[in-house]
C-alpha cells in the first residue's frame, strides 16, 4: 500500500493561489483579498494565509504591501511555482514509494531465507530409505575445483554425483546453476551413491 503525501496547509493553499493566478482568475496588478477574507474563503487562520502569500512573495508571484493586501506580479512566476512543486511533490511520493518497496523487500528476503533454510535441511537430511543419499563435502585449499565452474569441471560426468545446493558462508545457494563458480570453503551439498561419494572425495581433493 503506498502512503500519501501531504503537505503542510499554508502550502497548498499557496498552491492554489498561485493556480488561480496561472489560469487568469487573479489578473496581473490587480489587488487579491484581504487575509481576513481568504482566511474565510479557505477556512483557515489569517495567519496561515500570510504565510502563504509570504511564499507567493519570496517566489515573486505576489507582492504584499504592508495594511493594503497582495498585488499580483507575475501569471509567468505562478506556473512556474505551480509546475515546480507539483514536480517536488511527484519526486516526494517517488522516494516514499522506493521506500515502501525497499522495505517490503526486505520483508520478501526474509523469508526467502527461511524457507530456503527449510528446503536444505530438508534436502541434505540424511535418508536410509533413499538410494541416493544426500552428503556434504567441504571444498579445501588449492583443490583443483577452486576457481572454476560447474560446467568447466563437468561435475556429473566425473563423479555421477549431482549438486544441490552450496553453502557458501551464512548463504545457501540451491540448485546452481553451470556457470556457478567454486570458492574456498565452500560446501558441497550433493546426492549419489557410495561410489559417487569416493569419486565425488577423489574429484576435489587438493592434488598432491
Amino acid at each position: 500500500m503506498t502512503e500519501e503525501v501531504s503537505s503542510p496547509l499554508y502550502l497548498q493553499i499557496a498552491l492554489d493561489i498561485a493556480a488561480r493566478i496561472a489560469r487568469g482568475e487573479f489578473k496581473e496588478k490587480s489587488k487579491i483579498y484581504g487575509r481576513s477574507v481568504m482566511s474565510s474563503e479557505y477556512g483557515v487562520s489569517p495567519e496561515t494565509i500570510r504565510r502563504s502569500l509570504k511564499l507567493l512573495s519570496h517566489m515573486r508571484v505576489v507582492d504584499i504591501k504592508q495594511g493594503s493586501g497582495a498585488v499580483i506580479l507575475s501569471k509567468k512566476n505562478a506556473q512556474e511555482y505551480v509546475d515546480r512543486f507539483k514536480e517536488r511533490s511527484n519526486t516526494r511520493s517517488l522516494q516514499l514509494q522506493l521506500k515502501n518497496l525497499v522495505a517490503e523487500q526486505s520483508k520478501i528476503n526474509k523469508k526467502i531465507v527461511n524457507i530456503t533454510n527449510t528446503i536444505t535441511r530438508a534436502t541434505v537430511r540424511w535418508s536410509n530409505t533413499n538410494p541416493l543419499q544426500n552428503f556434504e563435502i567441504d571444498v579445501h585449499k588449492n583443490s583443483p575445483v577452486v576457481g572454476k565452474s560447474i560446467s568447466e569441471l563437468n561435475f556429473w560426468h566425473a563423479t555421477g554425483a549431482t549438486i544441490v545446493a552450496i553453502r557458501r558462508s551464512e548463504k545457501i545457494i540451491l540448485s546452481p546453476g553451470p556457470y556457478f563458480v567454486m570458492s574456498v570453503n565452500d560446501t558441497i551439498v550433493f546426492i549419489g551413491n557410495q561410489s559417487a561419494v569416493n569419486a565425488v572425495t577423489m574429484f576435489i581433493s587438493p592434488k598432491k
